[in-house]
Parts: structure tokens; C-alpha cells; sequence
């Protein structure tokens, strides 16, 4: 099924799902995502709460932070890409160890700050699962 903007907008956009405990950093990413022209479907503040919106919204993209209470980051995304191995997730980071990032399936680690012309880079270049199945 595709949405009003899709059928009558030339625009490709995405949409994003944001996990991330520190709301503010949320809010910020938010913006950002919006600012690269993506839509924010949900920002949540834990593993946990993103687990769950993932399947309420199915987005096209998750951005989490990777030190998240209840359930982390890395966690989460194992489970996501467990339930779903095409689901597209992004870790976000000022601390973690590179190894541990890698063990976690994401496609892709941005260092926080975010640089907004990194984050529109990367979520330009991902295909939008949506598109592979219409």
C-alpha cells in the first residue's frame, strides 16, 4: 500500500524510527532525520520501546543509541534483525567499543554528535524496503 506522499510526491523519503534514553539526543536526531527530508514514524527511550515500535511501524530505518537502560542497543538490534533480517538499523554511539558494534548486524555506526551531512549520506544511499516490495 503506498501513502499519499509516495503516489503524489516525487520525493523518495523514509521513514525513521529513533530509539535513544536520552531525550533530548532524540529530539536532536529527530530534527536532524526531518532536515534530510525523512519522515520520524517514533522516537522512544529504550531497547526495549523500540523493539515494540518497530512492530507498530515497520519503518524503513532505525537509529539507536547503543547505551540504552532495559535493554540496549546492540540487543535490540539482534532481536529486530532476528524477527526481521531485512530490517535496516543504524547504531549511534559516543562510547561503544567498535567490536561490540560489529557483532550487532547493524549496517551501519555513526559517532555521536551526529554530522547532518553523514546521517543524509547514509540514509540516501539505503534502499527503502518498501520500494523493494511494490
Amino acid at each position: 500500500m503506498l501513502r499519499w506522499h509516495e503516489t503524489f510526491c516525487h520525493e523518495i523519503y523514509m521513514r525513521i524510527l529513533i530509539a535513544d534514553d536520552q531525550k533530548g539526543v532524540g529530539t536532536s536526531l529527530a530534527a536532524l532525520v526531518r532536515e534530510c527530508k525523512h519522515e520520524v514514524v517514533e522516537v522512544v527511550g529504550s531497547g526495549f520501546e523500540a523493539i515494540q515500535a518497530y512492530h507498530r511501524h515497520h519503518p524503513d530505518v532505525v537509529l539507536m543509541d547503543y547505551n540504552m537502560p532495559r535493554l540496549n542497543g546492540v540487543t535490540a538490534c539482534r532481536y529486530i534483525l532476528s524477527t526481521d533480517p531485512a530490517a535496516s538499523v543504524i547504531l549511534v554511539s559516543g562510547v561503544a567499543r567498535a567490536q561490540d558494534l560489529a557483532n550487532a548486524g547493524a549496517i551501519a555506526v555513526l559517532s555521536k554528535p551526529v554530522d547532518l551531512e553523514q546521517l543524509e549520506d547514509l540514509l540516501n544511499t539505503q534502499k527503502r524496503p518498501a520500494q523493494k516490495r511494490a
